[in-house]
């Protein structure tokens, strides 16, 4: 008798000799792992990255937690997935921060410049299309000499609220130079890429910037389309649309040329 109870208590040691053996693999290969994307983490400077490896670091550390091999250990491991959330919202707001215009809300070049590579790598990948609209408002210099810079402020600022209404959810609005924006359109026609310009055109003519009470002024601006070939470089969709803007400067205001 008590030689069959000392085997299954042997046994049931042994059992739990197991499970810590697998809860101490489970979460030392989980610091480990943790360890590694801290690693990478130093190794760049790029936001955009340290967030997506935080995604990924997040996820596993949340797949982790329901685990059965870490069920001593659990608390470690989600005080550290919350750790690694709070250091990603906060590399997200900085992250928005770095990227955006503080004055009109829009994204500013740098912002531009990281939403181009992404869009121009889905557009390859899935074989769309994705179009440039430059825009640069007329008369710009007139308008802050007359008025003063305050009054050129608003007047940025009133152009990318009227954008950001009249586009869709998927467009995106850049200020890259003191006048000068950038519209992304994915998946978009030259031809519709036209209408929305126009339409764009339309809606800010329909409403003037109050610069007084009692008084207003219209804004307008003139546009360059260029669509993206397929594997095209940034720049040379950029250019291209540039110099369709710098032809529609020439034909005069409220005016929109598209690239050959």
């Amino acid at each position: 008798m008590n030689t069959t109870k000392n085997k299954r208590l042997d046994a049931r040691s042994t059992q739990i000799n197991e499970n810590n053996k697998k809860n101490s693999i489970g979460i030392n290969e989980f610091y480990g792992q943790i360890e590694n994307y801290a690693q990478q983490i130093r190794g760049i400077d790029d936001l955009n990255e340290m967030v997506n490896i935080l995604d990924v670091a997040l996820i596993e550390t949340k797949n982790l937690y329901f685990s059965d091999e870490v069920k001593n250990v659990r608390g470690h491991v989600y005080r550290t997935g919350k750790e690694i959330e709070i250091l990603k919202n906060e590399l997200e707001a900085l992250q928005n921060l770095v990227h955006t215009d503080q004055l009109t809300g829009a994204l500013n070049r740098a912002g531009f410049n990281t939403s181009l590579v992404k869009e121009a790598s889905q557009a390859d990948r899935h074989d769309n299309s994705l179009c440039l609209v430059s825009i640069n408002i007329d008369d710009f210099k007139v308008l802050t000499d007359i008025y003063g810079n305050q009054i050129g402020n608003q007047a940025l600022s009133h152009l990318v609220n009227v954008i950001k209404e009249s586009l869709r959810p998927s467009d995106i609005v850049a200020r890259i130079g003191l006048e000068e924006f950038m519209i992304l359109l994915p998946n978009t026609t030259l031809e519709l890429a036209a209408q929305i310009t126009n339409r764009l055109q339309n809606n800010l003519a329909e409403r003037s910037l109050m610069i007084h009470t009692d008084k207003s002024m219209p804004i307008s601006f003139s546009a360059g389309i260029a669509i993206r070939t397929r594997y095209e470089h940034q720049n040379s969709v950029i250019g291209r649309a540039d110099r369709a803007l710098h032809i529609a400067k020439i034909d005069g205001k409220k005016q929109i040329s598209v690239a050959n």
